[in-house]
């Protein structure tokens, strides 16, 4: 280090607002969002960003400070999410299906120095902030209907502040909480470089998005996937983005319809809710060129089905939480490999791992099957207060997916399941996802979830949870039998629960861990199940 470098290791800054900054410079009368009948320029955006600045600047907010963001996918989460990294200070954003002693654990863990939750949010965000000892800002609140302070006031009080404070690239922009499956949720730190990084590879080497496109910005927001590969990457893109505060597939089409969306962002569950109400809705989404899937894996059935339907293609990619998340993706350009998640991302290293052996990250041989390990630009910091944690999801700079898979000599991934999710019945290893694609395969199935329960004699049994195409009356034993004949004796599921719905997460995956544990729970679940046969 020469004597007039600084400590950090260097003078270089970036930061996570320059992109609506920039964007705003470059295109101020495009426009970037849009909700209901409003359209809002990239100028107004940034001038609304720059005034909610001004006002959690008032109230002492700063750089580094962690602010909680409880908002659903309106305008105001824009505003919001970049005023804060506009300060300097951290973004942590609130899962809007959270309830108030989740949320208080989020505000607690992360040190959030104050809450900013929607008006229809309170009910669970207020007495979980006072209970954690922040003060509560509103959005969204009528005048003289809420006691708390509304941002919106506050704003048109301050000064708005000049532009973005330029951060160090390893400085934290976010603080994203996983979902939990193994304990208490753990908050991730994403870099700003990293966040950056991400976006900028997305448009240059991997999506195809420009200045002319229309986004549908059905994803959530507050969850990684919405908030990179929707919100940042199309801002700085210069793109427009349509906003849907509660998905429905009725309410997709028709948004889509009328605004010539041209890119749709979705998990899976969003592309079964499309062909479903494509069954009784007259709205097309003609202007669409083609679909991003990630967050679950994609049933290579209800891809057929939408490109039958749509006549465009599905793009599916794979990332998590603390990579910022898309590490894999079918590159668009190249025509997609259905049942893979593409090939890793510009700079980035995804390989196939030993799972039993932990300490250490021992790469297996293409086609071998393995835990799926990933290191480059996009990795976060680690997890807020857990080294132990960091530690173990990290190893020798590679972050352990928790992910079984393969990669072949082309380089294309393809995912099995989770290590945790995998189960074992009689001493056979099955994957859900591998059954789930045959089930998937039925004409009258619109939805499948496949998990494990235990079991006496074999340890664990095969159940599928599934939900019906409208009007169809199809029996678990049909189903059932179905399965049986395209599926080895291990693998079929003995158990066929047909459901209303499935349960689902705030970012649209589906729950395995609620539905195990109503099958657990729920005789009357259990009683009308289909369970067949003592046969291994």
């Amino acid at each position: 280090m020469t004597k007039d470098s600084p400590a950090t290791g260097g003078y270089g800054t970036i930061s996570v607002a320059a992109i609506l900054s920039e964007s705003a410079t470059r295109r101020p009368d495009s426009t970037a969002l849009i909700i209901d009948e409003t359209r809002i320029t990239y100028a107004d955006l940034w001038a609304q960003t720059r005034a909610y600045a001004g006002a959690l600047q008032t109230r002492g907010i700063g750089p580094g400070d962690p602010v909680a963001v409880l908002i659903p996918n309106v305008p105001d989460f824009v505003r919001v999410y970049y005023a804060i990294l506009a300060l300097g200070a951290v973004v942590v954003p609130v899962h809007a299906l959270l309830k108030a002693h989740e949320i208080e654990f989020v505000l607690s863990d992360s040190g959030a120095k104050a809450l900013i939750c929607a008006a229809p949010l309170l009910e669970q965000g207020a007495p979980a902030a006072s209970r954690a000892g922040i003060d509560t800002v509103t959005v969204l609140a009528a005048e003289g209907t809420e006691s708390l302070p509304r941002l919106e006031d506050e704003a048109a009080a301050a000064e708005p502040v000049i532009t973005y404070l330029p951060r160090q690239p390893e400085d934290t922009a976010t603080i994203l909480y996983t979902s939990g499956t193994t304990g208490r949720p753990k908050g991730a730190l994403g870099s700003h470089f990293a966040l950056v990084e991400q976006t900028n590879v997305l448009l240059t080497d991997t999506f195809d998005i420009t200045g002319s496109d229309v986004l549908f910005g059905g994803l959530p927001l507050f969850h990684t996937f919405g908030q990179t590969a929707v919100l940042n990457t199309g801002l700085r893109a210069g793109a427009a983005i349509v906003l849907l505060p509660r998905f429905t597939g009725a309410a997709a089409l028709s948004l889509m319809s009328k605004h010539a969306a041209t890119v749709f962002m979705g998990v899976p569950s969003m592309y079964a809710a499309l062909l479903e109400s494509a069954k009784t809705s007259e709205d097309r989404p003609d202007a669409l060129r083609y679909g991003i899937s990630g967050g679950a894996s994609l049933p290579l059935a209800l891809l057929s089905r939408f490109r039958e339907v749509f006549g465009t293609e599905i793009y599916e990619g794979y990332g998590l939480t603390e990579t910022s998340p898309v590490a894999a993706f079918n590159h668009v350009g190249v025509p997609p490999r259905p049942g893979t998640i593409g090939t890793p991302i510009w700079g980035v290293d995804v390989e196939i791992a030993r799972p039993e052996v932990t300490d250490r990250i021992e790469l297996m041989p293409h086609g071998a099957l393995g835990e799926l390990v990933i290191r480059g630009h996009l990795l976060m910091k680690g997890y807020l207060n857990r080294p132990e944690a960091t530690a173990e999801a990290i190893v020798d700079g590679w972050f352990r997916s928790g992910d079984l898979g393969t990669k072949d000599e082309d380089g294309y991934l393809r995912i099995l399941d989770r290590k945790k999710d995998m189960i074992i019945r009689n001493g056979n290893n099955v994957y859900p996802r591998e059954v789930e694609e045959v089930m998937a395969s039925h004409p009258d199935v619109a939805s499948v979830a496949v998990f494990g329960v235990s079991h006496e004699v074999y340890g664990q049994e095969v159940v599928a949870a599934v939900i019906l195409s409208d009007g169809a009356n199809t029996s678990s034993q049909e189903i059932l039998d179905f399965g049986k004949d395209r599926l080895a004796a291990y693998k079929y599921p003995r158990i066929v629960q047909i459901l209303p719905e499935l349960p689902l997460g705030p970012s649209g995956k589906i729950l395995k861990r609620a539905l195990q544990s109503s099958w657990q729970s729920d005789a009357s679940a259990r009683s009308e199940a289909v369970v067949i046969g003592t046969d291994a």
